[in-house]
């Protein structure tokens, strides 16, 4: 029968010191049980999961994987969380269990395990570790294998014991449907130890450990902030030496971060300091530079991303511009040779082939048309406080700096907007709009104005010297 692997997600991390239960804490992009699940499910197994702290979040966050669940009714140890998935189990076949808060384990590792377990009752994947800490130790007596949990140790054989129990097992089924009830609780807290199930396995002639020769750090669990951060970290190596060795250059790895479910072409070059979040796609021959955040974004070959810019749902086709210190929201498209500059965001809005919006301005629920040219400053007005409306420009208009125009409005094509114009009206093609008031020049004015001010100035001294000499007085 086909493997199944059962994930333990039922707890609540209190080492974590967290609202947000240990299991769903993100890892690059995805809550690390979800790296569980996806290992396993690489490996070709069905997946369940066992839940209680959280249920309900744990299972929207692993529903669209297609796991199943189980619950443990109350923690009480590994032993019973397996106990309370056994009656969702086949009777026959292998069962793999893991931990949900391993977010740097293998397919191959685990696919691996399932190779060695063979015919076994049961098979404990272990590993060696210079200071194993609080894991507990690997006792191998002859034939016969134990766990000897770290409380229970005496001081030569912590002194002595470098192997250490990964908490990752495969087990027969039909073997743990029968011992699995029998368990017997620990004190002081009367849970029950899967580590018990070995030493049962063992005393059968059925037990297998087998020592993990891959990086340890593969097999390590997370249970506090310090090993989330050091996990992310050992994932995001993996992640960038995937993507360099397919063809991607990195001018500071250990600046950048790469999350999963990120697509990088060949000759893609990756400034310092860039965050790529999950969901982005890069085609080859793309140079981001220094700096910039993208997330969920695409990127053609031959576009160009400079320095400070963040992209965050957009769209990006061949020969288009972003930046330096662009933003561009959700729903932005940049078509071929458009071009956003220094300090411009655009939000929902498409600018067509070669249209060009080269510094501060915003665009916003808008069509911008090919060739036309936004001038500094310019911005749509598309929020009235109630309801957002669209901007329709048409191609080869030129709109003036700081001009406001007032959704919802139609530019026509070729038209000419005038600078610090304010337009509520739509402007028929070819034409020259200005929203402006009429200039109005009064001569001598300024002259005579900083005469009076001066004058003022001095009167005002005047009387503060009278003040203060009558108070001397």
């Amino acid at each position: 029968m086909p493997a199944i692997a059962l994930i333990l997600a039922a707890g609540m991390g209190t080492r974590m010191r967290s609202r947000l239960a240990k299991v769903l804490h993100p890892v690059l992009g995805w809550p690390m049980v979800q790296h569980a699940a996806h290992a396993c499910q690489q490996a070709g197994l069905a997946v369940r999961v066992v839940v209680n702290h959280q249920e309900e979040a744990v299972r929207a966050a692993l529903g669209p994987l297609g796991v199943e669940f189980s619950r443990q009714s109350s923690p009480l140890g590994t032993g019973h969380a397996v106990a309370c998935a056994l009656p969702d189990l086949p009777a026959e076949g292998t069962l793999l269990v893991l931990p949900g808060d391993a977010p740097l384990l293998r397919s191959e590792t685990l696919a691996a395990l399932l190779a060695a377990h063979d015919q076994a009752l049961c098979t404990c994947l272990s590993m060696e570790l210079p200071d194993p800490a609080e894991y507990g130790r690997i006792v191998r007596e002859g034939q016969a294998v134990r766990i000897v949990e770290a409380v229970h140790l005496d001081p030569t054989e912590r002194a002595a014991l470098r192997e250490v129990n990964s908490g990752i097992y495969a087990f027969d089924l039909a073997f743990l449907h029968e011992v699995l009830p029998g368990l017997r609780p620990h004190p002081p807290k009367g849970e029950l130890y899967l580590t018990d199930v070995l030493e049962l396995a063992s005393e059968r002639g059925g037990a297998r450990v087998i020592l993990h020769r891959g990086p340890p750090e593969e097999l390590l669990g997370v249970n506090d902030r310090w090993a989330l951060s050091q996990a992310e970290g050992l994932l995001g190596e993996r992640l960038k030496r995937q993507h360099a060795l397919a063809g991607v250059s990195f001018q500071d790895p250990a600046s950048t971060r790469v999350e999963v479910e990120v697509q990088l072409g060949e000759d893609v070059v990756i400034g310092p300091g860039c965050v790529l979040r999950r969901g982005t796609r890069i085609q080859s021959g793309v140079e981001v530079g220094p700096h910039c955040v993208l997330a969920d974004c695409e990127v053609a070959s031959g576009a160009r991303i400079e320095a400070h810019s963040v992209v965050q749902g957009a769209k990006i086709a061949s020969g288009a511009v972003v930046g330096p210190f662009a933003r561009l929201r959700p729903g932005a498209e940049l078509r071929a040779g458009a071009r956003v500059g220094n300090f411009v965001e655009v939000k929902n809005a498409v600018l067509e082939e070669g249209a060009k919006a080269n510094h501060l301005a915003y665009i916003g629920d808008a069509r911008i048309g090919a060739r036309a040219n936004i001038g500094a400053g310019t911005i749509t007005c598309n929020y009235d406080g109630y309801r957002k409306h669209r901007t329709e420009i048409g191609e080869d208009a030129f709109i003036g700096s700081n001009s406001a125009l007032v959704a919802p409005v139609k530019i026509g094509a070729r038209t000419i907007v005038a600078a610090g114009s304010v337009l509520t009206r739509e402007v028929p093609d070819d034409a020259l709009a200005l929203g402006r008031a009429p200039q109005v020049n009064k001569e001598g004015m300024a002259r005579d104005l900083r005469a009076r001010s001066a004058e003022l100035a001095r009167r005002a001294a005047e009387l503060a010297r009278g003040e203060k000499e009558g108070r001397n007085g």
